[in-house]
């Protein structure tokens, strides 16, 4: 833009420079960038269907879905669900505006059925979901109206795992699950729900299964699995259950084992899992790189600092011969030496230490603890319940409840999930279930308050065991 200059202007030439001043307030005009607008945020709009929703004795396998603006189909494979299951995954395909659906079995007469999309459509542009859309359809002169609902939650943590799919089967034998394909599916939501609508009445057996193998059957132990014991009769809509999932086993390691001749290192090493003082609560272990060929329990002498042996307590060695693990009665805050005598200890490879050696450390003081009361409303000792209180996702410490009120002086500082374990067989740990004797497993519950502990501090809480 060239700027305007002063000069004699008379008339038309007059009016076109007053106008040009006035509007960019400036000698020259500037230009700018575009703003764009605003933006999108709305979902598509699904403006017809063919043939209509809740068509009535449907025929043919086509539909024509045209929304208000340009959309796409993500992820058919896992989201885009036909209830009742069929052998063979409907096609879908989108162009501009249009989903299309082309279904590839026979459908069953006198049946309403639903396609769910789950949040598989969204607009081009923007990523808008169109969220939760169902197509329902019937081959009868009806639409099924019932419904089931519930939540499926992982037994030994009480936590829900949105992986894990819900099956229902007419047929109500017990080995259905194991041999058959279902009759309806549902996926679950981030919470552990989920909801079945448009089902016929009748009897049902209920399962979830996180299916390991895609054959929709139950049919490895390590898969995610839950049942409810007897088959539901649907009659109204207001049926609600709840299912607990388990792994009877643990997934096993199917690497090739090489047996092979051991090989021992020629250097005596050894090290310890001080991280600092010693804990209270815990073993010291002394690690050796070579299996130890012979160990002289009397050779291994623990003292305080001035020498002094301290009585109570046996080094134990483990299986494998490599761990030794000493846990006498520690006294906080006392200076302890462990002094290694030097034929305490020969490896399969012959080595032995070449001189005395002595490990220095301190135990832990009564201070670095945090002291933790906690109160119960609703205890009920025939649940056997058990306190478990969670540290990065691992079971750090384990306490079965005598009553409503428990304490702990020595509890490691950090925060901690808190869960509680309903013991049926009162052996202090989880026990999951067994669908062949018909066993469901322990439950436990993961309370939604978290315990922050610090050290040299009084923690206490009161917890509600309503459930």
């Amino acid at each position: 833009m060239i700027c305007m200059k002063n000069k004699m202007l008379t008339g038309f030439g007059l009016f076109i420079s007053l106008y040009i001043s006035i509007s960019f307030n400036s000698g020259c005009a500037q230009i700018g960038a575009p703003t764009g607008g605003v933006k999108d945020t709305l979902a598509p709009v699904l403006v017809r269907a063919s043939p209509e929703l809740q068509k009535l004795n449907f025929e043919g396998n086509k539909i024509t879905l045209t929304f208000d603006e340009y959309v796409e189909v993500l992820d058919v494979q896992n989201n885009v669900l036909v209830s009742p299951l069929q052998k063979n995954n409907p096609t879908v395909n989108y162009s501009l505006k249009t989903v299309s659906i082309k279904l590839r079995d026979s459908l069953l007469p006198n049946t309403t059925y639903s396609i769910q999309f789950g949040n598989a459509i969204k607009d081009i542009n923007e990523g808008n979901v169109y969220p939760n859309f169902t197509y329902v359809f019937s081959t009868g002169n009806t639409i099924d109206s019932l419904s089931l609902k519930g939540k499926v939650l992982l037994a030994e943590t009480g936590l829900a795992d949105s992986t894990i799919s819900v099956l229902l089967f007419r047929n109500t034998n017990d080995t259905a699950v194991q041999k058959l394909k279902p009759d309806y599916m549902a996926r679950l939501k981030g919470d552990g729900s989920f909801a079945f609508n448009y089902l016929p009445a009748g009897n049902f057996k209920v399962y979830a299964l996180k299916d390991g193998d895609g054959s929709k059957n139950y049919n490895s132990k390590t898969e995610l699995f839950a049942f409810l014991d007897e088959a539901i009769q649907l009659a109204d809509t207001g049926t609600n259950v709840t299912l607990n999932a388990y792994a009877e086993e643990k997934p096993k390691d199917n690497k090739t084992i090489k047996v092979l001749k051991p090989v021992f290192e020629k250097k005596f090493r050894y090290t310890n899992n001080l991280t600092g003082p010693q804990d209270l609560q815990k073993s010291l272990m002394i690690s050796f790189n070579n299996p130890l060929k012979s160990f002289y329990s009397n050779g291994l002498v623990l003292t305080d600092s001035n020498y002094n042996k301290i009585l109570g307590g046996e080094p134990e060695i483990d299986s494998t011969r490599k761990i030794i693990s000493y846990n006498p009665k520690w006294i906080p805050g006392v200076a302890y030496r462990l002094i290694l005598g030097i034929d305490a200890i020969e490896d399969s490879a012959g080595n032995k230490l070449t001189k005395t050696d002595t490990l220095v450390f301190n135990a832990k003081n009564e201070t670095d603890y945090g002291r933790v009361i906690l109160r119960f409303k609703s205890y009920d000792a025939a649940k056997n319940p058990v306190l478990q209180l969670i540290s990065n996702q691992v079971v750090t410490y384990t306490f079965p409840l005598s009553g409503a009120e428990w304490s702990n002086k020595r509890i490691i500082p950090g925060e901690y999930e808190i869960r509680i374990l309903l013991d049926n067989n009162k052996d202090g740990l989880w026990t999951p279930g067994n669908y062949n004797k018909k066993l469901q497993p322990e439950k436990v519950y993961t309370l939604p308050q978290k315990l922050s502990i610090r050290a040299d501090w009084d923690n206490e809480r009161d917890i509600s065991l309503d459930f």
